[in-house]
């Protein structure tokens, strides 16, 4: 499950970030995992919530959105949205799709209380 290290590079930057602006708890922390990310977000939450007792993300309310899959059909030239990297253009089925959105997995905002 690659979701434990995913987990643990989030606590990392984090913890990084408190040491770094001086604050000691995050009370919500925003994450994005794009639906072409390759994360399966019950098992990062879950993992998130395994890793957090004793950190700065002790008791956090976490979110995570997840936005759709984007990618240019460079058949039709068109913009679409595809819910994997394996699905053919809904216009014109072919597979010449290059991902142009929803592959990130990244920190969007952490809510803080300052020390």
């Amino acid at each position: 499950m690659h979701e434990m290290s995913l987990a643990g590079g989030i606590l990392r930057v984090v913890e990084d970030a408190a040491a770094r602006e001086h604050f000691t708890r995050v009370t919500r922390l925003s994450l994005e995992a794009g639906a072409l990310a390759g994360v399966e977000v019950r098992a990062l939450r879950f993992a998130l919530e395994a890793m957090t007792p004793g950190t700065v993300l002790a008791g956090a309310q976490i979110e995570i959105d997840e936005p759709a899959g984007t990618a240019w059909c460079m058949a039709c030239s068109r913009s679409v949205a595809i819910a994997s990297r394996t699905d053919a253009c809904p216009h014109c089925g072919r597979w010449q799709l290059t991902p142009t959105g929803g592959t990130e997995l990244k920190v969007r905002e952490l809510i803080v209380q300052e020390s």
